[in-house]
């Protein structure tokens, strides 16, 4: 035990209240325990959803007889994994980001691999498990810090200002009518792409009046405003009728039997007809990933002050690792490849500092597959706003972009534009990553394009071409 505290530069003789503290290192953060549990909880109420969302996707192609007859396993391997994932951040980068399988990656799993492509599931989760590896691989070798350098400033920037964009965008739309119960501010127009929705739907009104209420909590620096947001507009809409109550409160989890070891059996239905479609998907799954973990790193970086001068996020090697190596866990028990979670912002807003609040959440996962139907009561329209006001911060990064400078302004402007638009961190990233060096070169102000610049210019045009033909 003394070897283990030594290890982890714990005093020996403090409480074990203190050792915690001291492990996270509060102090220098500028935490406290009370400020981590609420930012934990909150961080929690905000991802938790969305945990249920993702089961239901991939619940559309993943299965044995119908759609969704393998549901309850799936959200048991993706709280499984996104534990795993959220605890390994905690506890190697101390930082305080939730993980687990996006909604986007899970969307592209579902729609465009299995049921696009006709490929079988469980060939999908070796591609994802080919996949993790090789994201690991590029993370611990010295690759990692020359993509860091690659990437220019301006875009870093607008990674953020665009990812709070699409939050918000998320936020906004959505059917207000079941199954969805979105806010319906947003809605597909008939003459129009989109269009402002209507007020008669019940949802889009609580999502309004939810909205208000956070931001005057907000506002006032009321403790806990984005948890009391939640809870205010998700029990109005329960009281009203508008979503429906929680079904139960407790049920017994089903283990993923049926998806444990199906990536590793996924190779015998790898067939000469199926390697093209492969090795796309492979590529295609690797740069999503890179794209979308890069670009939330770098935005819950900043939001918590963590950031290099060069760019780089503090103990990025460890807080890569725990999304590669949780990513492979996670193929090889039935779940899609991790990323950080940008909605952790609302724990960062409140307060929260250090991996504790991981650790939290971590454990707060586990638990929750006991309590599945609860938090699968929660309506989308009771999380909105407390994307919106993530939007809101996220948008400060705007003024950190040279406008005066054309050749920075217009990449940086296309990756804030096209994020949002089309729903795709990676689809907006890529956007960018094309067009820098090439305005950059039209500029001729004797600068020389690194190679690595021009390296992720053609993989990001790669990555359009194999997702552009397969759709």
């Amino acid at each position: 035990m003394n070897k283990l505290n030594s290890s982890l530069h714990l005093p020996t003789k403090l409480p074990w209240s203190d050792r915690i503290s001291h492990f996270f290192q509060f102090e220098q953060l500028g935490t406290n325990y009370r400020i981590e549990w609420l930012s934990s909880l909150t961080t929690f109420m905000t991802t938790a959803p969305i945990l249920v969302v993702n089961a239901h996707i991939l619940g559309n192609a993943v299965f044995l007889n119908q759609p969704g007859d393998l549901f309850e396993q799936i959200l048991v391997a993706i709280v499984l994994c996104s534990a795993v994932a959220s605890m390994m951040m905690g506890l190697l980068a101390n930082y305080p980001f939730a993980l687990g399988p996006g909604t986007g990656t899970a969307a592209l799993f579902a729609f465009s691999i299995v049921l696009g492509m006709g490929m079988n599931w469980r060939l999908a989760l070796t591609a994802a498990l080919v996949e993790g590896t090789l994201f690991t691989v590029l993370s611990m070798s010295r690759f990692r810090r020359q993509l860091n350098d690659a990437i220019p400033n301006s875009l870093k920037q607008a990674m953020v200002v665009g990812l709070g964009l699409f939050l918000s965008y998320i936020a906004l739309s959505g059917k207000a009518a079941p199954p969805n119960f979105g806010t319906g501010i947003i809605v597909a127009g008939t003459a129009t792409t989109t269009a402002l929705g209507s007020l008669k739907h019940p949802a889009t009104l609580i999502a309004i009046f939810g909205i208000l209420l956070t931001a005057m909590l907000t506002v006032r620096r009321v403790k806990g405003a984005l948890l009391l947001g939640i809870f205010g507009t998700a029990t109005l809409g329960w009281l009203c009728g508008v979503a429906p109550l929680p079904k139960g409160i407790v049920t017994l989890p089903q283990l993923p039997l049926d998806l444990v070891g199906q990536a590793i059996a996924g190779v015998h239905y790898l067939t000469w007809s199926q390697l093209g479609n492969f090795i796309a998907v492979v590529f295609i799954l690797l740069f999503v990933s890179m794209s979308d973990t890069i670009s939330a790193l770098n935005v819950l970086g900043h939001q918590v002050d963590r950031l290099k001068p060069d760019g780089e996020l503090h103990r990025s090697k460890q807080a890569l690792l725990s999304h590669t190596v949780s990513t492979m866990l996670g193929a090889l028990i039935g779940s899609v490849p991790v990323i950080p979670y940008l909605e952790s912002a609302s724990g960062i807003f409140e307060g929260g500092r250090s991996g504790f609040v991981s650790v939290v959440v971590a454990l707060l996962f586990l638990v929750s597959a006991l309590f599945a139907p609860l938090f699968a009561a929660i309506p989308a329209f009771a999380t909105a706003p407390v994307l919106i006001m993530i939007g809101v911060l996220m948008m400060s990064c705007v003024r950190f972009i040279d406008w005066n400078d054309l050749s920075e302004a217009i990449p940086a402007f296309l990756v804030i534009l096209i994020m949002p638009l089309t729903f795709s961190v990676a689809d907006g990233m890529a956007a960018g990553l094309i067009a820098y060096p090439l305005v950059k070169a039209a500029q001729r102000n004797g600068q020389t394009t690194k190679r690595i610049s021009l390296l992720l210019a053609l993989l990001s045009l790669m990555y359009f071409t194999f997702t552009t033909l397969q759709s």
